[in-house]
């Protein structure tokens, strides 16, 4: 017998199942760590996340969602933050334990989704994503803004990293469901990031990211915009 929808999760599962399972997909992206990826070829911090750090930005307490091979979080463990990272897929964290190690970090990464992730309520300085946003299906918009409001304390800040539409099409959101793929992301206009978040954070900065010519110790692509925001 199907299930009933009875609640919002079980819609948002319910519209899960129209497109492909996340953590099969994405343990899959992170098993040839020699593929042709851009951030694959680099051990550094994102430029947008160390210029944060440099301006003034000096959290305690960090969550790191979508942390992949652990760049930023290793970052942030050399700047004296304590950090939780967080990834679905178990190669990617795999590869991220690996360099934590290499670095002489200590990392709490986990192996979970941002929606089943439990931690105590208003606990985290600053969230960051970098790179799990353009990949989010719209229906869990929702739900990934109450859990970065719900993850956050008062005055905290929200760092994000996505795609451009230099990188991916602007998808509309309907059409995702209707092709019954999310492609290779979804590409924001600055326009409608804002209307995606203004009502919930003050947007303190909002700019194209740097391309950084490699080899360097920073990240930078040009097809990404970067964005520090404060919870309201």
């Amino acid at each position: 017998m199907a299930k009933e929808i009875i609640n919002n999760e079980d819609l948002y599962e319910m519209l899960d199942g129209l497109l492909r399972e996340p953590g099969a997909f994405w343990n899959d992206f992170y098993k040839d760590r020699n593929k042709e990826i851009p951030f694959f070829k680099v051990n550094g911090p994102d430029e947008n996340l160390v210029s944060y750090l440099e301006n003034g930005l000096l959290p305690k307490r960090v969550l790191e969602i979508g942390c992949g091979p652990g760049r930023n979080a290793i970052y942030l463990a050399k700047m004296g933050c304590t950090v939780d990272a967080i990834d679905i897929s178990e190669n990617a964290l795999t590869w991220a334990r690996e360099r934590a190690l290499s670095e002489k970090v200590d990392i709490n990464f986990r192996h979970v989704s941002l929606f089943e992730y439990g931690f105590d309520p208003n606990s985290y300085d600053f969230v960051y994503d970098s790179g799990m946003f353009h990949h989010l299906a719209p229906h869990r918009r929702l739900s990934y803004i109450e859990t970065i409001k719900e993850a956050l304390k008062k005055d905290g800040h929200f760092g994000l990293v996505c795609f451009n539409t230099k990188a991916a099409a602007e998808t509309a959101d309907w059409d995702v469901y209707e092709q019954g793929s999310m492609n290779r992301g979804i590409g924001y206009s600055e326009e409608r990031l804002r209307r995606l978040f203004i009502e919930n954070f003050t947007i303190l900065e909002l700019r194209e990211m740097v391309k950084v010519s490699q080899p360097a110790e920073l990240f930078g692509e040009d097809f990404l915009w970067t964005s520090l925001m404060k919870i309201k």
